[in-house]
């Protein structure tokens, strides 16, 4: 007995921190990868919150964070039935054009935010998938801290990344790894075509390293995210002062 819990201990010194077993994706935007250092973590939680009438361009934004994510793994989004009343309908065709195959695209319509904690965790032990959006608007209270500490675990499992997509709500404590603050910011005019959507996304926390804002442009083709000429790192969110910034941070 002695000899097989002192095995059991020595595995358990030797085994993989979550880092080194859940690579990090590069964005493509250099300051952020740099703030990132190199990239988003796989294989845990991370949160996206829209500023107030900016909700479709924080779709794009977390559609282009877990395609990264997923790779040539299937993605799959969870949103509630009533969804497509208040923020639309999610296009395949919309898709294809923003440079995400919509055949790795799996949509799963649920009935309530329970439900689509539920369908997540399950989800999220299917290592099929590459990474599990949860959409959830407002501030249901099932959504706690409790609720965030078993995606973190779900995520750890499998190495399948979440993203949960907030919509009129404010951050609140949870167990995320990043969190992110994104609203629409207007192309530059092109003689020829609509040009890429860009995104003001503020990294309000980031659990190993250092917190910033940037202007990022979606590329398309090469599904990546791009410095602008406006892609300057400023010390506050997109829409909050630099001191809610801080408390937003810190849960």
């Amino acid at each position: 007995m002695r000899t097989e819990k002192i095995a059991a201990l020595r595995a358990s010194l030797t085994r993989p921190k979550l880092e080194e077993i859940s690579p990090r994706v590069p964005l493509g935007h250099p300051g952020a990868d740099f703030y990132l250092k190199s990239g988003l973590q796989r294989g845990v939680l991370h949160e996206v919150f829209a500023s107030n009438g900016h909700e479709a361009a924080a779709t794009g934004f977390t559609a282009g964070l877990a395609a990264r994510m997923a790779s040539r793994k299937h993605l799959l989004w969870i949103r509630q039935d009533f969804s497509a009343l208040e923020f639309g309908e999610l296009s395949a065709t919309g898709f294809l054009e923003f440079g995400i195959d919509p055949g790795r695209m799996l949509l799963l319509c649920v009935g309530d935010a329970a439900d689509a904690l539920r369908a997540a965790n399950d989800a999220l032990s299917c290592a099929a998938l590459g990474a599990v959006v949860i959409e959830i608007p407002g501030k249901p209270k099932i959504l706690d801290l409790m609720a965030s500490r078993r995606l973190t675990l779900a995520c750890a499992q499998k190495t399948v990344t979440a993203f949960l997509l907030r919509f009129g709500a404010q951050p609140d404590a949870s167990t995320a790894e990043t969190r992110w603050l994104v609203r629409a910011v207007a192309s530059p005019p092109l003689e020829e075509n609509w040009g890429y959507p860009v995104f003001e996304a503020g990294l309000v926390r980031n659990r190993h390293g250092r917190t910033g804002q940037w202007v990022m442009e979606w590329s398309c083709d090469d599904g990546l995210f791009k410095e602008t000429d406006r892609g300057a790192v400023v010390s506050a969110p997109c829409d909050r002062p630099a001191a809610t910034a801080r408390e937003a941070a810190a849960i």
